[in-house]
């Protein structure tokens, strides 16, 4: 079972769909739901709150650029569709801007602190939720505070997915390199939206072909 999957009841049909490419069943977490929109253009639903017939695939850039290619969507939504240039480009921002939000609104919250010492020390106090970690920042500072997480025996995450550009907009700071997020329901929700951005990047494409 993937980290996506650990908390899906799979025997729940509601939270079960099939990929319409591989043909598999899939915890709705690692799919992404699709519509074809009044004008007959494809809109990927993030929310998974539009209306209509609506396709399911799998979370990856595998699946979605191979989709394009063998026309799935309008198979599988029985219409004619315009897809998207760059469908797979598309939603990595969709996803990417989710997560951006999340980590904001949780920020305006003061539910997130940032910068090594203080990320430290809400680490050390026990109210770290969540660690982030820049992508490109130096691999002993990430190092360093995961293994304080470890140490701290906590259920606190490691996010390591995002660019510290990307942390900087978010937070409305420069050179966002380490931050943590306080335990709460912001921490959740930053948390299963970076899930997704990392599984559909990173992850996804391996899943994919299984």
């Amino acid at each position: 079972m993937t980290a996506l999957a650990q908390q899906t009841i799979l025997d729940d049909d509601t939270n079960v769909r099939m990929c319409a490419l591989t043909r598999t069943q899939r915890p709705r977490e690692e799919l992404l739901r699709f519509v074809a929109s009044p004008d007959g253009g494809l809109v990927p639903d993030l929310k998974e709150n539009l209306p209509g017939r609506g396709v399911w695939l799998t979370l990856a850039r595998s699946s979605v650029d191979e989709a394009v290619r063998r026309q799935v969507f309008a198979r599988a939504l029985k219409t004619p569709v315009r897809q998207p240039d760059n469908l797979a480009d598309l939603i990595a921002r969709l996803l990417l801007k989710d997560a951006m939000s999340c980590l904001s609104l949780a920020s305006k919250a003061g539910q997130v602190v940032a910068g090594f010492e203080k990320t430290e020390s809400t680490i050390s106090h026990g109210r770290a939720a969540v660690l982030i970690a820049a992508c490109d920042g130096a691999e002993d500072g990430r190092r360093k505070l995961s293994g304080k997480l470890r140490a701290a025996d906590q259920a606190g995450q490691l996010v390591e997915c995002f660019s510290s550009a990307d942390l900087d907009l978010a937070l409305g700071r420069t050179n966002v390199i380490h931050a943590a997020i306080n335990p709460g329901g912001l921490a959740r929700k930053f948390l299963a939206c970076a899930k997704r951005y990392e599984f559909f990047e990173l992850h996804g494409a391996a899943q994919a072909e299984s």
